[in-house]
């Protein structure tokens, strides 16, 4: 089967995701000013661990054979290790982004003797100034603690999970130097303005020039390191670079290969669209998530061929696919639109056009409510 072949084949859609996120909770000890989810405060509805038993069981009937585990910090729930061993035990492999703070020398010794288990380690600065800005005061240190707990125990190589901004994107070297000194793997993804990232993606997104520099340095950089579906909107510079497309999936696979089930067992087509136009259904419905994967209205839809909207008069739409579907929605462009972050530039000009109209805001908020701002510092 050619590539092009297979990538038909991933948009129509297949009888099981091959990338599912589950936000496990969304209570962090952390509120960063980007968090997809706006986490901080539990929801007191959240899947009891035989309700998150009973999805696994699904999971696995389904075969699919790993799962992302994220939250808010997910080792917060007191039946993390618990899930995470049903799920192991289960034959369904787990990768789970944490910020760190909960592994200890003892827990990093208990997660590495465990099998088809890895671990992501947000970080967002290869500095205090710049993390902390982010992420929160003090949130540095405490990665690199949990970095160095990883190494001592032997758990070989974990991830070091990245989303660029514009006052992190000239540390890309950096970043991959970290990776390399701890024998970690590099992890680069995309700011999306979902969540409390909707109120800080005009400050934070990297600026045109800046999208040209994550390009030219994937292009060197790429095959070590990986994106997932993050950076395809770049594609669009290929042709006038004399390179193809970046590494990656390179292309919107919500619905179609990717999605998301919330701590509450709502089940949405991607991390990044928590929001009820993007909702398939429950993981609590009849049928389970079997049924919504299957047959939800939502994702059949999004396994339909795609127009290429406003993006076919630019020619550069089998680059692109026209970008993120989450890009575009939470900062009021339709969905056939430019990607805000076109590197064509054919998105400045949507969003001036849309600022007067209202932007979705995502459903739920878990902010804590004593939250207080975090100021971006400039470098």
């Amino acid at each position: 089967m050619s590539k092009s072949q297979l990538v038909e084949q991933l948009k129509s859609g297949l009888d099981a995701p091959i990338c599912l996120t589950w936000e496990l909770t969304y209570a962090c000890n952390l509120e960063c000013v980007h968090c997809l989810s706006s986490s901080g405060r539990r929801d007191p509805r959240e899947l009891t661990t035989d309700e998150a038993k009973a999805v696994l069981d699904e999971l696995h009937d389904l075969q699919v054979f790993y799962i992302n585990m994220g939250g808010g910090e997910p080792m917060i729930r007191r039946d993390f290790f618990e899930l995470l061993e049903y799920s192991i035990g289960r034959g369904i492999g787990v990768k789970f982004s944490t910020n760190g703070a909960f592994i200890d020398a003892e827990k990093a010794k208990r997660l590495t003797a465990m099998d088809y288990l890895d671990i992501q380690i947000s970080l967002d600065g290869t500095d205090a100034v710049t993390n902390d800005a982010v992420r929160g005061e003090g949130s540095y240190d405490t990665a690199i603690r949990a970095m160095n707990h990883l190494r001592e125990a032997g758990f070989g190589e974990f991830k070091i999970s990245v989303v660029v901004t514009r006052y992190n994107v000239d540390q890309l070297d950096e970043f991959k130097a970290l990776a390399d000194e701890y024998g970690a793997q590099l992890r680069i993804t995309r700011l999306r303005p979902s969540g409390r990232g909707a109120d800080s993606w005009h400050d934070l997104h990297p600026t045109q020039a800046q999208q040209r520099q994550i390009y030219d340095w994937l292009v060197l950089n790429g095959e070590n390191v990986l994106t997932g579906d993050s950076f395809f909107h770049l594609n669009a510079l290929g042709p006038e670079s004399g390179t193809g497309p970046l590494p990656g999936l390179n292309m919107c696979g919500a619905g179609r290969v990717v999605c998301l089930i919330d701590p509450i067992g709502d089940v949405y087509a991607c991390p990044f669209v928590i929001h009820d136009e993007f909702k398939a259904g429950s993981v609590r419905d009849e049928g389970g998530f079997s049924q919504v994967w299957k047959q939800s209205d939502l994702f059949t839809e999004l396994r339909e061929p795609q127009s290429a909207g406003a993006c076919s008069a630019c020619g550069e739409f089998d680059a692109c696919q026209g970008g993120c579907m989450a890009a575009k929605f939470f900062t009021g462009l339709p969905l056939d639109g430019p990607d805000p972050e076109c590197v064509k530039g054919h998105g400045e000009a949507a969003l001036l056009a849309a600022s007067s109209v209202q932007v979705p805001k995502p459903m739920m908020d878990h902010s804590k409510p004593s939250r207080v701002p975090v100021t971006i510092g400039r470098r």
